[in-house]
């Protein structure tokens, strides 16, 4: 009978999780990450699969969680497709040194370490107090980097890319990495500009935990090129857009399930496709099918019949505003119900710096001013100063959640 086993992540304990891991690998058993006992599940022995592996929650943008069921040897065949990729730029990936600042019980913090396994290459291991501290960040890292000559590779989020481009340091430090793969959100206009402008070598990604991690990514050299898509889809990987816009993916590690609502389900069709819920595009270059994201299917917006993505105007304001040097930290577009609309659009807005109200009002104002060309659809009819407005720790908005408070704030304070 199959065992099912529990790993919680400790970031101040990488070691001791990385060892217990490979013990359970050892063991072949099933093991669930989690970040702490309330985000793991209880699922009966019976319902787990003969084949052993990792449980990995997949919440999306929408906020329904969903707990994958991931075979180890589909994340050996996740790393070997990913090192043909390097190899085809130049970089031999047993000879390269990953460094890793993700949570490693999602599936991007716990490949960096899993690649470095099956390619033989260097890890490192960058807790969350140093990314927060771009000074000491650099400086640790700069004494290393002078004793080695192996590539440096990284994985980061947009907003960690954000903190860091705005500091010296932080800037000096993303300027060390032969390639820096970027996942978890959209990655803004300007902030990709402002990466190209200081020759930072970004490889914008598109994965799942049900595709064990990257299917498509775009090299550094086309991003620094000006291309703002997520590229080419890797060797082992199949693209294709349903009627609906959804991207669907074929792949030999598409999770063999998902644990929802007390049942283990199939996540492919017949065929062997799985339909991500990213509405997305496909264009050919060369022959090549490259990748654009649009945005998230069940977190588009209805509005007077018009179907809108927010991330799409969440980035056109942001870049408007921060051209503008509004002390803009981040916003978030959800929405309320409305009789004649269907839903109409609130925005809620984090600052970068606290600020009086009266100071706040008038950035309101004048981003208010920033969409007065937009569509009537598109255009925001609520506006809520949110100090707490935080992506989760994967750099992905909860929208259900948000959602959820935009509805409690609506019902006791009134939006300007």
């Amino acid at each position: 009978m199959k065992k099912l086993s529990t790993l919680l992540w400790d970031p101040y304990k990488v070691s001791r999780f990385t060892e217990h891991l490979e013990e359970l690998i050892d063991l072949n058993a099933w093991v669930q990450l989690a970040p702490n006992l309330k985000e793991t599940i209880d699922i009966p022995s019976h319902f787990l699969p003969d084949k052993s592996g990792l449980i990995i929650r997949s919440g999306g943008s929408s906020g329904g969680a969903n707990y994958c069921f991931q075979p180890f040897k589909h994340f050996d065949q996740s790393a070997i497709a990913t090192g043909l990729w390097l190899r085809k730029l130049g970089l031999q990936p047993s000879q390269c040194l990953l460094m890793n600042s993700l949570p490693m019980h999602h599936v991007s913090g716990l490949m960096p370490w899993w690649r470095s396994k099956v390619w033989g290459s260097k890890y490192r291991w960058l807790n969350r107090d140093l990314m927060r501290n771009p000074i000491t960040l650099n400086k640790t890292c700069q004494l290393f980097f002078s004793k080695t000559q192996a590539p440096l590779l990284t994985s980061l989020v947009p907003t960690q890319i954000q903190r860091l481009i705005s500091h010296p340091d932080g800037l000096q430090w993303m300027q060390s990495f032969s390639l820096i793969w970027v996942g978890g959100s959209s990655l803004s206009k300007s902030l990709a500009n402002k990466a190209r402008s200081a020759n930072i070598r970004l490889a914008p990604c598109y994965g799942a935990t049900e595709t064990a991690s990257m299917v498509s990514v775009l090299t550094p050299e086309e991003f620094l090129a000006g291309k703002n898509d997520c590229g080419n889809p890797l060797i082992d990987v199949e693209l294709r857009v349903d009627r609906q816009g959804a991207l669907n993916v074929k792949t030999q590690r598409l999770a063999i399930g998902r644990w929802k609502n007390g049942q283990l389900e199939v996540i492919k069709d017949k065929s062997g496709w799985w339909e991500s819920g990213d509405a997305a595009n496909l264009t050919l270059l060369k022959e090549l099918p490259r990748l654009q994201i649009n945005g998230r299917i069940d977190t588009a917006i209805t509005c007077g019949g018009e179907t809108i993505f927010p991330e799409t105007l969440e980035g056109r304001l942001l870049e408007a505003a921060r051209s503008t040097d509004i002390p803009i930290r981040d916003l978030l577009f959800s929405t309320i119900e409305d009789n004649e609309w269907g839903e109409r659009i609130i925005a809620l807005i984090s600052w970068n710096a606290e600020q009086k109200e009266e100071i706040n009002q008038a950035q309101i104002n004048k981003l208010r001013s920033l969409t007065k060309d937009w569509l009537p659809a598109e255009k925001p009819v609520g506006w809520i100063n949110c100090k707490e407005l935080r992506r989760n720790y994967n750099g992905k908005w909860e929208r259900l959640y948000w959602r959820e408070w935009v509805v409690k704030h609506h019902k006791n304070k009134a939006m300007p």
